[in-house]
């Protein structure tokens, strides 16, 4: 293996994946750059990113700058004298002379089979859509929005089991183990980059809060994929009076009736098309449990009575 001086930019979990992988690996991260420190917790404490916490721990150099536009970063950059750099879940948009900086460019490790979900949410977004699969590409980044030149993908299928939580971990690992191979093929001539595709392009909107909000005029199966693509944030919720009900984990039947009406003592809820019945619900300020336990605590939640939403 070619040991590669590397800058690696990424700011979440996600992005500390691959980064432990090429440390693992022996490359030799020179610096890291992550997203700066923002209030977290109840106390609202300063926190540094997942990747900037372990970067400092390892005792590799970290920045924070809140744009790379400057002149002056932009020289801080290509004093590093890179190989590569490799991002992942950074957050800040590069300029074309960080992107041509290191000697092979910027590789991206993006979740998703590209050119399918660029953008911001990718692991949601192909749950939310009903994708049978999906997976990591690693990316030859250009001045686009996640428009480069492929150069590895690895796929995983999406099943009626598969939840963002667990799905985002596992192509965590993928990403992780594909940036390392193609850094080991990378000094040989050993990738080739491939065009995407003009077709089939679709853009991974960013989260917001405002759509986990269960709307039962909807299908039933949309709203069980919304349960899983939701979790573990924002999280998928009903109104009940003033109470916010989590649901994280549902299952579809093909019962029927007004749309939001509960239909049975299993808190069975009519959808647009079909019903769901949620499995596992959350009440405010309470721990998240088999739905039949809350019920025999909770006889509020009974045949007949029409949810919001």
């Amino acid at each position: 293996m070619t040991k590669l001086r590397i800058a690696f930019m990424g700011t979440p979990d996600f992005a500390l994946v691959a980064l432990k992988q090429l440390v693992a690996a022996g490359h030799d991260v020179v610096c890291v750059y992550s997203q700066p420190p923002r209030p977290a917790g109840r106390g609202q404490k300063e926190t540094p990113t997942p990747v900037h916490a372990w970067a400092q721990e390892q005792g590799i150099e970290v920045r924070t700058p809140v744009s790379l536009k400057s002149d002056e970063q932009k020289q801080a950059f290509a004093d590093l004298d890179l190989d590569v750099a490799v991002v992942a879940a950074y957050g800040l948009i590069l300029p074309k002379a960080i992107l041509d900086a290191p000697k092979y460019g910027c590789l991206n490790i993006h979740a998703s089979l590209l050119p399918r979900w660029r953008g911001a949410a990718p692991i949601q977004r192909a749950i939310l859509a009903g994708d049978d699969k999906t997976g990591v590409t690693i990316m030859q980044m250009d001045v686009g929005l996640d428009t480069g030149d492929m150069l590895l993908v690895g796929d995983i299928p999406i099943t009626s089991e598969t939840y963002a939580n667990a799905l985002h971990d596992d192509l965590a690992d993928l990403g992780g183990k594909l940036i390392v191979e193609a850094l080991e093929k990378l000094p040989l001539g050993g990738l080739r980059a491939t065009k995407q595709p003009e077709d089939g392009v679709t853009y991974a909107a960013k989260l917001e809060k405002s759509e986990a909000k269960l709307d039962f005029t909807d299908d039933a199966a949309a709203l069980e994929r919304k349960i899983r693509a939701f979790t573990p944030w924002p999280g998928a919720y009903f109104e009940f009076g003033k109470e916010r009900i989590k649901v994280q984990a549902a299952i579809v039947t093909d019962q029927s009736g007004p749309a939001g009406t509960i239909l049975d003592d299993n808190l069975t809820i009519a959808c647009g098309n079909g019903a769901l019945r949620p499995t596992r619900i959350q009440r405010p300020g309470k721990a998240v449990m088999d739905t039949d336990a809350v019920l025999r605590g909770y006889d509020k939640l009974a045949k007949g009575v029409v949810l919001q939403g």
